[in-house]
């Protein structure tokens, strides 16, 4: 029986499974094969029970396929067997290499539609009460990526340093050292700054101070990638839900 040849990118969300959206649960119940990133939870394959799962991501840096060969397995998976399902990590749009999937897709007669996922940048400091803007702090955010693709610090971070918004900065966990220095040039040693692993994970964790001192937080609490950094007075906003909350709690068990 003919199957017409398909390719759906869908958007897991940060990491915890119950935030994908149910626009992309439905699309992975309709699979025939789902192509899967490192940073998806082998959870969601659950709702594609009887399709080929194939991973195709990268863990410790090994990388299972790279992504020519990821774009040949989309295309000649989807003439054999379907549908094919691209579950990334986040949003596909924002840094997940969606697009240029679904170019080459589309340029090789398959039919391509994308389900939007909930950005990593965004909802993993959100689940840690950091907003990314804040009515007198915040009136906008940049969202950069660390490191281009020649493995050099994105210039986009030297203009976010130059301004008061909210940066949120991906896969910059290498170039750490480099961020501070940046920041400290633009006289902001005493900026606040976040660094969430894992995020929305079992396993995640967190580190919080300034743009001087979060070195010595990443070396105390042992930070590494896959993790999100955010710079600005927003990060403060976790601290004084902390405050408020534990000031409630201590009332409460006052009475």
């Amino acid at each position: 029986m003919f199957k017409q040849p398909k390719l759906t990118v869908v958007g897991a969300g940060p990491g915890d499974a119950d935030l994908i959206t149910l626009k992309g649960i439905r699309a992975l119940l309709e699979a025939n094969v789902v192509l899967y990133d490192a940073l998806v939870d082998d959870g969601l394959l659950g709702y594609a029970p009887n399709a080929e799962h194939i991973f195709v991501g990268k863990r410790r840096g090994c990388y299972a396929f790279h992504q020519d060969q990821i774009n040949d397995l989309i295309v000649s998976r989807a003439r054999t067997h379907g549908h094919v399902i691209r579950l990334k990590g986040g949003d596909p749009f924002v840094f997940g290499r969606g697009a240029e999937e679904m170019e080459y897709a589309a340029f090789h007669g398959l039919e391509v539609a994308l389900v939007p996922g909930v950005s990593s940048a965004v909802s993993v400091p959100a689940a840690q009460h950091i907003p990314v803007t804040k009515r007198g702090s915040s009136e906008s955010f940049w969202v950069i990526t660390g490191t281009t693709k020649d493995h050099k610090l994105s210039n986009d971070v030297h203009l976010a340093a130059k301004s008061s918004a909210t940066i949120v900065i991906l896969m910059g966990m290498g170039k750490l050292s480099a961020i501070v220095d940046l920041f400290i040039q633009e006289g902001k040693s005493n900026t606040a700054i976040a660094i969430i692993q894992n995020g929305t994970r079992k396993n995640e964790k967190v580190g919080v101070g300034t743009v001087a001192s979060i070195l010595e937080v990443v070396e105390k609490k042992e930070l590494s990638n896959p993790a999100i950094i955010i710079i600005g007075e927003v990060v403060q906003h976790r601290e004084r839900i902390l405050e408020i909350q534990k000031k409630y709690l201590e009332v409460s068990l006052e009475h």
